[in-house]
């Protein structure tokens, strides 16, 4: 790993905060994702399952978890299982975690190796009434690849058909939800990396410059402090391109006249960040494109405003969408009588904002959270991510922050990142 040790007590409290939602007298187990196949004989690169990771701050291949609260032997009431070292492997793909390493990265005294973990995993079943199995129940993903955890699961209920089996998932989302004050601190490591990134391209970028060069000094400085890398594939769209949501060709020159979207964010220990900004690619917005931008940045502050625990994603959409129009009439994009008019199913504002305002952000970059109608919780962590698209003006803009809910309101935890117009247009020109 890139990044520095992390408090272990980080992953000692998630275990602790799923475990007081397990039902008596069951046993959880949680897998590692598969090492999945390109071509020939190459493998993607490797990426933790999320809630493994959330669980245990573990980042390697075949590696398990098995939370059993009441094993009569204390000593197995968590155990985290690794594949054995192996002296030919680590020639070829590098080192494997020891157990004393593996322990001082998850807080866990029981390492068990896997290809040991079968003669022991039968008894403690046995004891145990019902099975926790995880599986991907993201509502943004149908997972059609059968991979391991649903693999797993047929498994055990093929070895195991009598006992009661139980979701993770439903106890996860409300979980993962919540951010403690470690996962925050994390959080804001990537985000800081991120600061310092969106600061180097302000003195970077001019006309004339391609996308990719600018993606290129982004990875630059995001390797150079430490992150794992990108928390997603950076989207570097000049011109027309950035009304292209997950636009990530990143391969035209960047035009004198012509804004900027970068959609961006550093991956740092496991968890990630997610910023983005729209500059002139010559430094000065003209009129029209100050003032849309001002349009967006008032929709985005408006929408940091009414965020807070207790709101639903539902209604805060709604709302923002009723702001939205107002905005819009302004500039002369809407008229009143589209607003009065326009079909509550689907709002005139839709034409120029279509795209959810924000999501949860963690482990995952659109983490694992419950329905878009529950109320959100204090600890919750999200993207405030308005935009303005306008394909006749030829213009997109975009303008995100990480919010971080608190009783009573939020914490803006990109609040040193330049956002103003004039802030970017004074960095640019130093």
């Amino acid at each position: 790993m890139k990044y520095l040790p992390l408090d272990p007590q980080l992953f000692v409290k998630n275990r602790e905060r799923f475990r007081t939602k397990m039902k008596e007298n069951s046993i959880a187990i949680f897998n590692a994702n598969d090492e999945l196949p390109t071509n020939g004989d190459a493998l993607h690169a490797f990426k933790q399952n999320a809630d493994l990771y959330w669980l245990t701050g573990i980042d390697q291949e075949d590696t398990m978890l098995v939370l059993f609260p009441g094993n009569p032997d204390p000593k197995y009431r968590e155990v985290l299982v690794l594949v054995r070292p192996n002296e030919l492997k680590e020639k070829w793909d590098g080192h494997r975690l020891r157990r004393e390493e593996a322990q001082a990265i998850s807080g866990i005294g029981t390492i068990v190796w896997l290809d040991s973990l079968d003669a022991l995993l039968q008894p403690w079943i046995h004891d145990a009434e019902n099975i926790y199995l995880n599986t991907n129940e993201n509502n943004r993903k149908a997972n059609l690849v059968p991979v391991r955890d649903y693999r797993y699961a047929a498994e055990l209920r093929s070895r195991y058909p009598l006992h009661h089996y139980l979701r993770a998932a439903p106890i996860l989302k409300e979980l993962r939800a919540v951010k403690t004050a470690e996962e925050v601190k994390v959080i804001q490591e990537a985000i800081d990396i991120t600061e310092k990134t969106f600061r180097r391209l302000l003195k970077f970028i001019r006309p004339g410059v391609f996308e990719h060069e600018i993606h290129a000094e982004i990875m630059h400085e995001f390797l150079r402090n430490r992150a794992t890398g990108e928390a997603y594939g950076s989207i570097i769209a000049s011109g027309d391109r950035a009304r292209t949501l997950h636009y990530v060709s990143n391969n035209q020159e960047c035009k004198d006249g012509e804004l900027i979207l970068m959609d961006f964010g550093a991956a740092y220990g496991g968890y990630n960040a997610d910023l983005t900004r729209t500059v002139p690619v010559n430094g000065k917005f003209t009129d029209r494109q100050r003032q849309v931008y001002n349009a967006c940045l008032h929709l985005h502050n408006y929408a940091k405003s009414i965020l807070e625990p207790g709101i639903t994603i539902a209604k805060y959409h709604e709302m923002v969408g009723v702001e939205a129009g107002k905005e819009f009439v302004k500039l002369g994009l809407l008229t009143a009588g589209d607003i009065k008019n326009q079909d509550p199913e689907a709002p005139a504002y839709r034409k120029y904002l279509y795209h959810g305002i924000s999501h949860h952000l963690g482990v995952d970059v659109h983490d694992l959270a419950p329905s878009f109608h529950q109320p959100l919780p204090e600890g919750a962590v999200l993207t405030v991510e308005p935009g303005i698209y306008i394909e006749e003006e030829k213009m997109g803009i975009r303008i995100e922050n990480n919010i971080w809910l608190k009783k009573g309101g939020n914490i803006d935890l990109m609040k040193n990142m330049p956002i103003t117009a004039e802030e970017i247009e004074t960095l640019m020109k130093a």
